[in-house]
């Protein structure tokens, strides 16, 4: 199945994101489009039934998205996304799928995604996964990133707790408020949360973010917060601060 569907009027003029849907089964995909075309600023230029599809899709229509399903035949999720991010690097992927355990969730991640959400999210948060992917930052559900941050906790936890949160000379050049930016993307902020936690403009806290991400070479949020862990920049959740 391959269409297009308008959503009903962005905001401002703003282009409307151009979205492949790839589900195998037939009743998700067409409720997923049927959804879609009533989403401001979300047009729908081609359903997939399979990872292959959805490889041939972005090669004709040359999304910005991908709403990606998982575990599909012929071509799964993960190597439809790999295909994707190496061979269309202009189209970003978002995850949409019913599973959010680790054997489905970090090979997404790996293989290049940039979003991830359940199918139980609501139209609200899928729109903001995609312009989130859009403007270069990761489109992680909630309960994904508590995940997230579990699983990086648990690795953490594997290093020597005792010393300050922060090291005393931060690496790559970060400055101190670069760090304490990075330590609340690692914590799940999103840029408002962080510019009220700050009490700085969310132009600001963009204006770090773009130089943090730059020093230190990460791509995305989640891995900003592999590398605030990594770097003693931020503490596993529930130790205290000291």
């Amino acid at each position: 199945m391959t269409g297009s569907t308008g959503g009903a009027g962005g905001s401002g003029d703003r282009r409307a994101a151009r979205v492949v849907v790839a589900d195998d089964q037939t009743v998700v995909r067409e409720g997923i489009v049927m959804l879609l075309g009533l989403l401001p600023g979300i047009e729908v230029v081609g359903a997939a039934a399979d990872g292959l599809e959805a490889v041939r899709l972005v090669a004709e229509h040359a999304p910005d998205v991908v709403l990606m399903d998982l575990r599909m035949p012929r071509c799964d999720g993960v190597e439809a996304t790999r295909r994707i991010r190496a061979q269309y690097p202009a189209t970003q992927v978002v995850v949409l799928t019913t599973y959010a355990d680790d054997d489905s969730l970090f090979p997404a991640l790996q293989a290049g995604a940039r979003g991830y959400l359940t199918k139980d999210a609501g139209g609200e948060e899928i729109v903001w996964a995609v312009e989130h992917v859009m403007s270069g930052e990761a489109g992680l559900s909630p309960k994904v990133q508590l995940r997230l941050l579990e699983r990086l906790s648990a690795t953490g936890n594997q290093r020597p707790a005792a010393g300050p949160a922060a090291p005393r000379e931060l690496p790559d050049g970060l400055t101190a408020r670069e760090a304490e930016v990075l330590s609340l993307v690692a914590e799940g902020m999103r840029n408002a949360e962080i510019a009220r936690r700050l009490q700085v403009s969310t132009a600001t806290v963009k204006t770090h973010i773009n130089n943090l991400f730059a020093k230190t070479g990460v791509r995305d949020r989640a891995e900003a917060m592999r590398y605030a862990f990594r770097h003693g920049i931020a503490r596993p959740p529930g130790t205290p601060i000291t």
